[in-house]
């Protein structure tokens, strides 16, 4: 598995851990051993989609919130709307990665982390975010 994958998977499970349980970002980084324990640059890369996703939960939230008319966040497996929510972070922010890149990096972790339908829900949601916001050129 590739660092950025690990990353990924990484900063998934904190905001899952954060969605549950509502404590602070700083508390959960420096109690989540696998984190402490992985590389420097995977622990980094984790850490930045991890709080940036924090940082930027609103406006992120507001749309998926637009994407995904009939459903409402509090609905969605908490899974799948964090995938969602830190795949919406690294199209703003992360642009040196490519959006198909992205999106194909959250179907593999929705696939290892989700229920059989969540990497098709995931990709749908995700593949309208881009052409809603046209994000896809950008």
């Amino acid at each position: 598995m590739g660092a950025r994958r690990k990353a990924r998977e990484l900063a998934l499970q904190m905001l899952f851990q954060h969605d549950m349980s509502g404590n602070r970002p700083e508390q959960i980084i420096d109690t989540f051993e696998e984190l402490q324990k992985s590389k420097p640059n995977t622990r980094e890369f984790a850490t930045k989609i991890f709080k940036g996703t924090i940082d930027h939960m609103t406006d992120i939230d507001e749309m998926i919130q637009n994407q995904a008319e009939n459903w409402r966040l509090s609905r969605m497996a908490t899974v799948d709307r964090n995938i969602i929510r830190m795949s919406i972070y690294e199209f703003l922010h992360e642009t040196d990665t490519p959006k198909l890149v992205i999106i194909d990096e959250a179907i593999e972790i929705a696939k290892k982390y989700g229920t059989q339908k969540s990497s098709q829900f995931i990709n749908g949601i995700l593949d309208g975010i881009l052409k809603r916001y046209n994000l896809a050129g950008a």
